[in-house]
């Protein structure tokens, strides 16, 4: 299968539909995607609750979705909660995945309208990141109203301050990042320190950047337009990429 699949939820079972599926007159009220690799994923069970927790009476839709994915092949499937209560499944094969990304701040006003639901904002943020690509970087930034590092637009954000992973802080509202959740209980089960700072981009120079994102992993942020100097601690992206990778179960 080389193109997308679009299944609707009705009557208890997922059904193709030919074509795009018309959701003009709806909103996406929530989403959710994650890499699927040969039958395995990274916390499978986290992005589930992700979406649950915003459409509660998905739980058998969410199911077949789940079976309904090959056993083979690299897919970024993804469930949608539309406003007018249809559920769509959209069956994608996933995208080349990249290593590294190139930053942006984002200086428009913040645009969106529930930071902490994973839906309702996609089209914006596809919008911004759109936005910053002349620029020559890969993703935006999403800053505070006090110029404090939020999260990238389809992306959450983690830096190393020598051997300790730090993040933004919990009272900055952004999406609950499945990814950024697996490094930093990762990086606990290890022995390492973890950090909650609020930053600014310039206080980042010298650090080492990552943006986590379901379908890549961790890129390492190898530039940010107009912002700090990012540095890369040789061999310590590879390892850790290995490591998420290892956790990986099947679905």
């Amino acid at each position: 299968m080389s193109v997308a699949s679009i299944f609707l939820w009705n009557d208890g079972e997922l059904h193709a539909l030919g074509g795009e599926c018309d959701m003009t007159d709806s909103t996406n009220v929530a989403a959710d995607s994650w890499l699927v690799s040969n039958g395995r994923a990274l916390g499978i069970g986290l992005h589930r609750e992700r979406f649950l927790h915003t459409a509660p009476d998905a739980e058998e839709f969410w199911d077949a979705a789940i079976a309904a994915i090959p056993s083979q092949g690299d897919w970024f499937p993804r469930v949608e909660k539309h406003s007018d209560g249809r559920l769509l499944f959209r069956l994608r094969p996933a995208p080349e995945r990249q290593r590294s990304a190139v930053l942006a701040t984002w200086t428009g006003p913040d645009p969106r309208t529930q930071p902490t639901v994973k839906g309702p904002d996609l089209a914006a943020m596809l919008r911004i990141r759109t936005a910053v690509q002349p620029l020559g970087a890969t993703e935006a930034v999403i800053l505070s109203e006090d110029g404090y590092v939020v999260e990238g637009a389809y992306s959450g954000l983690l830096w190393w301050r020598g051997d300790i992973l730090c993040g933004p802080p919990a009272d900055l509202p952004r999406i609950n990042s499945v990814t950024t959740r697996s490094a930093l209980t990762l990086a606990a089960a290890l022995g390492l320190d973890t950090h909650e700072e609020a930053v600014t981009p310039l206080e980042l120079d010298g650090t080492e950047l990552w943006a986590l994102s379901a379908l890549h992993g961790i890129r390492i942020a190898t530039g940010w337009v107009d912002g700090p100097e990012l540095a890369e601690k040789p061999g310590r992206l590879a390892t850790w990429r290995a490591r998420l990778d290892a956790l990986r179960r099947a679905i």
